[in-house]
């Protein structure tokens, strides 16, 4: 879960690229697709670690890997904090929808 901290950062975040960029539904759009160049990052790396590539070999560790799920996880997080004032509860209630669908306490 992302600590109060970590959202206040995010706010930061946004705050910095609405100063940027302005936050129009073209920009929204942006940081939204800004999610798949960073997931695609995330599968070039894991194909990196496993040496898919018989060309390149390995190319990446599982710190890479990590960091670019982490790229992921800020990415979402800014886009959702993009579109709602409340992204700590919004998160919050799809963590607990997702947990009692599987069967997980929340």
């Amino acid at each position: 879960m992302i600590s109060t901290d970590q959202w206040s950062t995010i706010q930061r975040l946004v705050g910095w690229l609405d100063a940027q960029n302005g936050r129009d539904d073209r920009e929204v759009s942006l940081r939204i697709l800004k999610l798949g160049e960073e997931v695609g990052e995330v599968a070039q790396a894991w194909i990196g670690v496993q040496g898919q590539n018989p060309r390149k070999g390995v190319t990446h560790t599982h710190v890479d890997v990590q960091d670019e799920l982490c790229d992921v996880i800020v990415t979402a997080a800014v886009a959702l904090a993009s579109i709602t004032g409340n992204p700590d509860y919004v998160l919050d209630q799809k963590i607990s929808k997702t947990a009692a669908r599987s069967g997980v306490t929340a």
